[in-house]
């Protein structure tokens, strides 16, 4: 469970009207620690970290919320944040043994949640263009060195490929919507169309276009494959090693311990490639096109408006310079142009039938709520523990089978082994397994026309259950 121990109510520090003040000291103490502004040699004391939030105050505006006690002066304020911070689990006090000094560090979950903060911020730089040929290039080094992590590498990089994609297609999104809200907020077509043109040269040309050419998914696409075949068509004992050493170095990946995690890793790098190229490059075409296609239609229309804005205050300085006599005949020559009556055809292409929509009805009468009864109670619980008892999948009959030919190629049903009643219920349904085929590898049954009597049945009919190989 994540809220356990010290961190019960973790994200309690960012709730009510201080939590921009909250995020801005995070952000503004990893900075400290993190980034190249940090001070490696010198660890961080109270003082320190009360003067960096004290900063951080300074430039955060207040957010309106619900009412708290807020303390007097940015030093008390930095101090209660602080506080607040120690106390859910985002920072820790560290005390030297030896000088009995103290030191304050982010907590390791502390970090993590405020790395997504800080690059939220687009403080920080990330060659996010680059994962795909990382991916090819973790692969290459994984067979010609054989190092597992070089392949765990590979791994984390295709993840990446999808992820990218996902920030590139929703930060699209977001300029799009942005640049609608300012445009309805201002109506000045100059800022709309400078703020498209600077993200077309610096995010466009910079990111996407490397994306869609020099690092394109469809242009190492069938090399990466081929590495993953060369990989899979590798000798025995080295995907026996590699097998082992993935297992003891990324456990957490396993999981089924009867699955070859050496393949399933190069299974997951092949389908993300595949996902890159078959829906989250169209995805993000289709992104960009329509980022493209509403600025241009925003421009255009601010243009036509600021064109028409002009040319009525021509007219009207026109008509002002006119006599009565004038201006009145100049209104009725107007009102003579927009009385006329246009008769034309409509396109018939542009009829279109639509079929009635059928209305949904949803009841939403309240009903009572039935007591829980406990004899049905109980008899639920019977039925869905018989049901349990007598489950029986193909793969359990068919490694019942194959234990019971024991290397042989037929088997009679009434001389299959029965040790308890597990092996009662498979000798049962031994005739299933002529349904059943892995491989090329299938069951036949034949009946062999005998009735005979077991020690569990009366009279049973015998069946002769053969292995067969259809690629031989």
């Amino acid at each position: 469970m994540f809220f356990t121990a010290d961190h019960l109510h973790f994200f309690r520090p960012l709730t009510g009207k201080y939590r921009e003040q909250v995020v801005a000291c995070l952000s503004a103490l990893y900075a400290r620690f993190y980034t190249s502004h940090a001070d490696y040699s010198r660890l961080c004391d109270r003082d320190q970290v009360l003067e960096v939030f004290s900063e951080a105050i300074t430039r955060t505006p207040l957010l309106d919320g619900d009412d708290e006690a807020a303390p007097r002066g940015e030093r008390e304020q930095a101090n209660w944040v602080l506080n607040l911070l120690l106390e859910h689990g985002w920072l820790e006090r560290q005390t030297d043994e030896a000088t009995l000094q103290s030191s304050y560090a982010f907590t390791r979950i502390g970090r993590l949640f405020t790395q997504p903060m800080v690059e939220t911020a687009g403080g920080r730089f990330r060659t996010r263009h680059r994962n795909t040929r990382n991916t090819r290039n973790a692969l290459r080094a994984f067979l010609d060195r054989g190092e597992v992590y070089d392949l765990l590498d590979a791994y984390e990089y295709s993840e990446r490929i999808v992820a990218d994609f996902s920030d590139i297609i929703t930060e699209l999104d977001e300029r799009k919507r942005q640049l609608v809200r300012d445009i309805e907020a201002q109506q000045i077509v100059q800022r709309a169309a400078d703020e498209f043109f600077d993200f077309m040269e610096k995010k466009f040309m910079p990111d996407l276009a490397v994306r869609l050419s020099a690092d394109s998914v469809e242009k190492y696409r069938d090399e990466i494959a081929e590495l993953i075949g060369k990989a899979r068509r590798k000798q025995r004992d080295f995907k026996a090693n590699a097998e082992r050493e993935l297992r003891r170095a990324a456990p957490e990946l396993v999981s089924d311990r009867e699955r070859s995690l050496y393949l399933a890793i190069l299974d997951g790098i092949d389908a993300r490639l595949h996902a890159a190229c078959e829906v989250m490059l169209p995805a993000l075409r289709r992104a960009l096109h329509g980022f493209t296609r509403r600025a241009d239609i925003i421009i255009r229309q601010l243009s036509f408006s600021g064109a028409a804005r002009n040319e009525l205050l021509g007219a009207c300085r026109r008509l002002a310079a006119l006599d009565d006599a004038g201006y009145a005949d100049a209104l009725d020559a107007v009102g003579d142009r927009l009385a006329t009556l246009n008769v034309g055809f409509a396109d018939p292409e542009a009829l279109r039938l639509h079929g009635p929509r059928s209305r949904r009805i949803v009841n939403s009468a309240v009903e009572r709520e039935q007591a829980d009864d406990p004899q049905e109670r109980r008899k639920l619980f019977v039925q869905q523990v018989l049901e349990r008892a007598f489950a029986l999948n193909n793969r359990e009959l068919r490694d019942y089978l194959m234990e019971a030919l024991a290397g042989g190629h037929s088997v009679r049903t009434t001389s299959l082994p029965v040790r308890d009643a597990r092996d009662l219920l498979r000798a049962a349904h031994a005739i299933e397994a002529g349904t059943a085929a892995d491989g090329g590898l299938r069951f036949r049954v034949e009946p062999t026309g005998q009735v005979v009597r077991t020690d569990y049945y009366e009279a049973s009919d015998e069946f002769l259950i053969e292995l067969v190989d259809d690629n031989q």
